[in-house]
């Protein structure tokens, strides 16, 4: 009788082991964004995620509708008994749920200055307590973005954080947010939907010494869920794997592209990302010759126009 250790190539235990990226991020019920989302997309970058649970939002494919936070003790818990136990490669910030929870995680980051932090910063929109909200800000500006590599969010959300006394006719440049984000101790920032003419939209990285690099996608009507946290999710594993930041970032957008690309629209809401766009099989792979399709190609854009924001 052949035992397993005859058959197998190599020891199990001898094997490197992927990159390991932790995200701080919400659950999303609907599996397009939060920790559902940093998981898929950490995993299909060939990293290996650990979600930690910050808040649970009540949502649809739509709309946020509420959220019950998560006591920032158990948050900060999730961590530390990970940590303990495996070597960190990156880290993922997204919704943290409430200021006392961003100082929490903040603590727990402090902890290993050398490891990358790629911070999101969602559309708030949703939250009726102004005074929650500013609070969670001005926590996240104090206490995350001094830690943050790449902070990345939309032009507008970003020059809300930012510049928020910005009264300029024109938005402000990625070159003038990196500096407002270089005030506060943060390396780069990754602006997302800068409006261009001929209805295209900008995705540029930048420092305060200017423009590093970016993509331009075509701006449609179909709105997405759940793009933002692909994106950073993406880029935190492609840093976790040693990749420069330029190529991540890069690298990090034409991921994105295809997965919007690829992207189902599962009840009456927004389309979702399909982040394993690449593990597809063929449409017809018994058809027509030549009729199906590459699946490292990605697959038919969904019915109808979408936007990148």
């Amino acid at each position: 009788m052949t035992s397993p250790s005859d058959t197998s190539p190599s020891d199990p235990q001898e094997l490197e082991a992927p990159a390991c990226v932790m995200s701080f991020n919400a659950s999303d019920p609907t599996g397009a964004g939060g920790v559902s989302a940093d998981i898929a997309t950490i995993a299909a970058m060939g990293a290996h995620a650990l979600p930690v649970t910050t808040t649970i939002l009540m949502r649809d494919t739509a709309e946020v509708f509420d959220q019950h936070a998560i006591d920032d003790e158990v948050v900060v818990e999730q961590a530390r008994s990970v940590l303990e136990d495996l070597t960190l490669s990156a880290w993922k910030v997204g919704f943290l749920g409430n200021a006392e929870t961003v100082g929490a995680v903040a603590e727990v980051l402090s902890d290993y200055p050398d490891v990358p932090l790629v911070t999101y910063l969602p559309p708030l929109g949703w939250i009726d307590d102004e005074d929650a909200a500013q609070a969670y800000h001005d926590a996240l500006r104090e206490l995350v973005l001094p830690q943050t590599e790449v902070l990345v969010g939309n032009q507008k959300t970003l020059t809300d954080f930012l510049l928020p006394d910005w009264d300029a006719e024109r938005p402000p440049s990625a070159r003038e947010l990196a500096v407002a984000a270089g005030e506060r101790g943060c390396g780069y920032v990754l602006v997302t939907g800068v409006q261009l003419p001929n209805n295209f939209v900008d995705n540029v990285l930048a420092s305060p010494q200017g423009a590093i690099t970016g993509e331009k996608f075509e701006r449609f009507d179909t709105g997405f869920v759940g793009a933002g946290d692909t994106l950073t999710a993406a880029l935190a594993a492609l840093l976790g794997t040693g990749q420069e930041l330029h190529l991540a970032v890069s690298e990090a957008l034409a991921f994105l592209d295809q997965s919007l690309d690829a992207g189902f629209r599962p009840g009456m809401g927004n389309v979702i990302p399909d982040r394993f766009f690449w593990a597809l099989p063929p449409e017809d792979e018994e058809g027509e010759e030549g009729a199906a399709q590459d699946p490292m190609a990605g697959s038919e854009p969904p019915p109808g126009p979408r936007s990148v924001h």
